[in-house]
């Protein structure tokens, strides 16, 4: 079952003249209610303060009719929206940075307080989606009602909400985000997880939340299409640990990154490390790995410990669980009671959508493997646990995003290099000639992995269906970067495909069973 976020949550809003007040500026005379907050036209409902935000092509201001004929009853913008906004017939709060408002104004008009629920921030590189996944898990044994927000979808308590957004953004706008948080609320959620991208900080996005403490999972190479540099984003992530933001951190410490963020956070810092020499409040050692299941011990400074297991393969996994547990005793969950909880269950039992997702678990012939993941760090670590489990050959089919980090491309054809044979297509394009993409990863496996098995296919569900054609009993074939995904992104359309879907059908049509 889905909510609509749209729907009201039970509070009164607030005066336009005591938001405007707030914010330090002035409103039109005409004074109104305002019960929610909406940057997108479609959001809007009766009671709506629509905001409406520069764009880079064309200004939110043009859409006031539309978000009038919906209900909004006020605006808020910049002197160049004012006009338009006002021809609408809503009474304007002017401001002259109004996506730096944006959270303010919605915590502001929602009333959206610290700690009610409490809330958990994952950012990083790789494995944000995963680590949320893991703690609605863990807060679900713990009979925690819960909330969750990423890439995959937004959850309160049992039910899924319907977003209406258009875009894909990891962490939505910070209207969005702080109605949801109100909902929760109004469900009786106690704690939430939340995915934090690097641009969500950087773009205002979790303006006006305070996080009860904020996990940083790694960094690894991305997002330089925005950033530059490494150091730039890591310095656009620093700001998510400092007192504005969250009360306390987690971190990994066994690179640079993480060692550097315990050094600069401004908040207090709680250390895990895989090194058993390390200085570290918590020590990880994974003691056993399956395709279906991954044991592990974690272990306090002050003495205190945990053995479980879940039910995924990969140490990374299990490294998302310990920083997960983690981030539960630092907001008050005693480590006692997750024990038992987690061994009267046999372990975590964990639905990662996208992760290491088996197509045909248990049918004949190769084994298929789907992952979102889609940096060459996350390639390596999803290849090199699987050589560990195949008895034959190891495929990788794979392809890079258009009109993103341009630089990474190369660092991932080396990865997928580890694989025996590689087949490069196209993924989601976006604006960018997907030949062109195509090249750069083809030309590097072939100048610098010249025996290497390889096959250029653009057509992601044909270069599936060769990968499968060559491989035998045994053979394990990994998918990288679709994931959980159900569609393509080709010159701003979205075009319906789904990976597994494609995957099946190879293996029904080389005679194979998708048990």
């Amino acid at each position: 079952m889905s909510q609509n976020l749209a729907e009201p949550v039970a509070h009164d809003g607030c005066l336009l003249s005591d938001l405007a007040a707030a914010l330090g500026v002035a409103s039109d005379t005409a004074d109104v209610r305002v019960t929610s907050v909406t940057s997108a036209t479609d959001m809007a409902v009766p009671g709506s303060l629509f905001v409406a935000l520069p764009g880079a092509r064309t200004h939110g201001a043009a859409h006031a009719a539309a978000a009038a004929e919906r209900g909004a009853v006020a605006a808020l913008t910049d002197e160049a929206g004012a006009e338009r906004t006002r021809a609408a017939g809503l009474p304007t709060v002017v401001h002259p940075a109004p996506r730096e408002v944006l959270g303010r104004a919605a915590a502001f008009v929602y009333g959206t307080e610290p700690g009610d629920p409490r809330l958990i921030a994952v950012t990083g590189t790789n494995g944000k989606t995963t680590t949320t996944y893991l703690l609605h898990a863990l807060f679900e044994a713990l009979g925690v009602r819960d909330g969750l927000s990423g890439t995959v979808e937004r959850r309160v308590g049992e039910h899924a909400v319907e977003t209406r957004l258009s875009g894909r953004l990891t962490t939505p706008e910070a209207d969005y985000l702080h109605g949801l948080v109100a909902r929760m609320r109004e469900e009786r959620v106690e704690a939430a997880s939340l995915e934090v991208s690097a641009q969500a900080i950087t773009h205002h996005r979790v303006d006006g939340l305070l996080f009860d403490v904020a996990v940083f999972t790694n960094l690894t190479q991305d997002h330089l299409d925005d950033y530059g540099t490494l150091d730039n984003y890591f310095a656009a992530k620093l700001p998510l640990f400092t007192p504005e933001r969250s009360r306390r951190g987690v971190t990994l410490i066994d690179d640079e990154w993480g060692r550097r963020l315990a050094a600069e956070a401004a908040v207090p810092m709680t250390t895990v490390s895989t090194d058993p020499g390390a200085d570290a409040d918590w020590h990880l050692a994974t003691r056993e790995v399956g395709l279906d299941r991954t044991e592990f011990d974690l272990t306090a400074r002050d003495g205190r410990s945990l053995s479980s297991a879940v039910n995924q393969p990969g140490w990374f996994v299990a490294l998302d669980t310990a920083l997960s547990i983690v981030a539960l005793t630092e907001i008050g969950y005693d480590l006692d009671r997750i024990d038992a909880a987690l061994a009267g269950r046999g372990g975590l039992e964990a639905r990662l959508p996208g992760r290491l997702d088996p197509v045909n678990p248990g049918g004949e012939g190769p084994r298929i493997y789907v992952d979102y993941g889609h940096t060459p760090a996350s390639f390596r670590t999803v290849l090199t646990t699987l050589r560990g489990f195949t008895k034959g050959r190891l495929f990788m089919v794979f392809g890079a995003d258009g009109d993103r980090d341009a630089t990474k491309r190369p660092d991932m054809a080396r990865s997928a290099a580890l694989a025996d044979v590689v087949v490069v297509t196209d993924y989601n394009p976006r604006f960018e000639d997907p030949a062109a993409i195509r090249a750069t990863l083809v030309r590097t496996l072939e100048d610098e992995f010249p025996g290497l098995e390889h096959y250029e296919i653009p057509d992601s569900a044909e270069g599936i269906d060769k990968a499968v054609s060559l491989a035998e009993e045994g053979d394990i074939i990994f998918v990288g970067g679709h994931g959980h995904r159900q569609d393509v992104e080709v010159r701003g359309r979205l075009i319906p495909y789904s990976v597994k879907d494609a995957a099946r059908a190879a293996l029904a049509k080389h005679g194979w069973s998708t048990r």
